[in-house]
């Protein structure tokens, strides 16, 4: 009785081992050949697809992707990411300092969305508070600029005790983002001949909204 169910259990193995031989030199494995297209990342740099899947791999630093916001941009040199600030916030990068726990620079990127009985510029206006005031900015003092394909409309924040806050918000369909840059500890912050877009905050966050891919 062994040595019949031993002979089964040779035929199986020699059956399979046979089916798999036929099967590879009747259908041998071939490399998979992706599209050739490329994925261009916020910073210019491209990455091509990859793997038995052909999907694009996620582009290197400095790129950032937020798939749940829907963006992504390349980071300004020198910042790395932080602590987010409140419950609206997605994102913060700032950098480091040597000599103090805040950063002297720091961008700030919220989300706010649009409740079906509001718009967009009113969104923007219940949520540009003055720093220092805790008073709504007057829309008159509003501002806009195009940067990467991207319109976007400035509010000066804050201005207050050497620190200057400029957010930069972009209406989308059922959210608002908004950009804050973040400078502190600046000389002269009461002149008004300050270019406050020359401060190392502003001037990294334009950088990065040239890069901003999404809607």
């Amino acid at each position: 009785m062994k040595s019949l169910f031993l002979g089964i259990f040779v035929l199986v193995i020699l059956g399979l081992g046979g089916f798999v031989y036929r099967n590879a030199v009747e259908y041998p494995a071939r490399p998979v050949s992706c599209p050739l297209d490329a994925l261009v990342c916020p910073d210019g740099t491209s990455v091509s697809r990859e793997g038995l899947s052909c999907t694009f791999p996620a582009c290197p630093p400095p790129n950032v992707s937020l798939p749940d916001v829907g963006i992504a941009f390349a980071v300004p040199a020198g910042f790395v990411e932080a602590a987010r600030y409140d419950a609206e916030s997605v994102a913060a990068y700032e950098i480091p300092s040597e000599f103090s726990q805040l950063s002297s620079a720091s961008i700030v990127i919220r989300r706010y969305a649009i409740t079906a009985s509001s718009t967009a510029l009113a969104t923007i206006e219940q949520t540009a508070i003055g720093g220092a005031s805790g008073l709504p900015v007057s829309p008159t003092s509003f501002t806009s600029t195009m940067l990467g394909g991207h319109r976007f409309t400035i509010v000066s924040i804050e201005r207050f005790e050497a620190v200057i806050t400029t957010a930069y918000y972009l209406a989308r369909g059922t959210d608002v983002l908004r950009f804050d840059a973040i400078d502190r500890d600046v000389m002269y912050w009461t002149e008004p001949s300050l270019d406050v877009a020359k401060l190392p905050a502003h001037a990294a966050l334009v950088r990065l909204l040239t890069t901003l891919q999404g809607q």
